[in-house]
């Protein structure tokens, strides 16, 4: 699989990864970078927490200060010239605010915000007084959002009975908050294809994909939204997502290829790089 990305001239699209850590490399900032790397951009990242998780879950986490948050955004667009930007843990209220106060202030574009609320595993990653920051502060700046179901019940404060005409339903409501559009993701139904539902002003769009049987699906909501980041500098932003939904795919199928950890392991960033084995062989 080829990516349609066309690079303006030589320039190469420098996105921005604004995120949490993972030690075990399948999600977070660590998933974002090999995203970014894989979609042939030029990859940075702001880290907001550090986190002590590996594939079977959260241990714990440690915000970083938000000042200190701040000073890392400033770094990085006092030099570079941003072309997109990718929101993932933001972990406090704090952060939150700090991170929509310099984005605004620098007049940022192509944000993505994927809204981490709770790990695979079900651990909470973010305090609760985030939830209402990230609701009516990032989500209004935002090019598009990515829930998975349990967070798009937090962001519209139900809890639905899932299933594909519940998205079909409840994604225009989550235009009402403001973004520009939404991809909910349907990777929590038990069907045998894995739905994501897209709406914009335009419309409702599904997307279906195989569904994958593996359990290596760690970071699968990192990678998604991180790969539509990479490509909106470059590619319309309903190509964004088709693309980022085959590549995602893609990583799922390639993962059983990797061995790593005990529990949910990670994709396949690099399928298409290693496809022949090692670099050299």
């Amino acid at each position: 699989m080829t990516s349609p990305v066309k690079k303006n001239g030589t320039v190469i699209p420098r996105i921005l990864s604004i995120a949490g850590t993972d030690p075990s490399g399948g999600a977070g900032m660590h998933a974002d970078i090999k995203t970014f790397s894989a979609m042939k951009t030029y990859a940075m990242s702001v880290v907001t927490a550090v986190v002590a998780q590996n594939t079977q879950g959260v241990r714990a986490f440690k915000a970083m200060d938000a000042d200190f948050v701040a000073d890392q955004i400033d770094a990085v667009f006092e030099d570079i010239k941003v072309d997109a930007v990718k929101i993932g843990m933001v972990a406090n209220a704090a952060i939150a605010e700090v991170i929509a106060d310099k984005l605004m202030h620098y007049g940022a574009s192509n944000i993505v915000l994927d809204p981490v609320m709770v790990a695979k595993s079900g651990d909470l990653l973010l305090e609760n007084d985030a939830i209402e920051i990230i609701r009516n502060v990032l989500v209004p700046m935002s090019a598009i959002i990515t829930p998975n179901l349990p967070e798009a019940a937090v962001l519209l404060k139900t809890k639905p009975e899932w299933s594909l005409e519940e998205m079909r339903k409840c994604a225009p409501d989550i235009l009402e908050l403001q973004c520009r559009s939404v991809l909910l993701k349907g990777g929590h139904l038990k069907t045998p294809t894995s739905p994501d539902i897209f709406c914009d002003r335009h419309g409702v769009i599904e997307l279906e994909a195989p569904r994958i049987a593996t359990k290596n699906d760690h970071g699968t909501g990192c990678t998604i939204s991180a790969a539509i980041a990479a490509l909106l500098p470059t590619t319309p932003l309903v190509d964004s997502v088709r693309f980022a939904k085959r590549y995602l795919t893609g990583a799922l199928a390639a993962s059983n290829k990797l061995e790593v950890g005990h529990g949910h392991g990670p994709v396949h960033h690099f399928y298409e790089l290693w496809q022949d084995g090692m670099i050299g062989d």
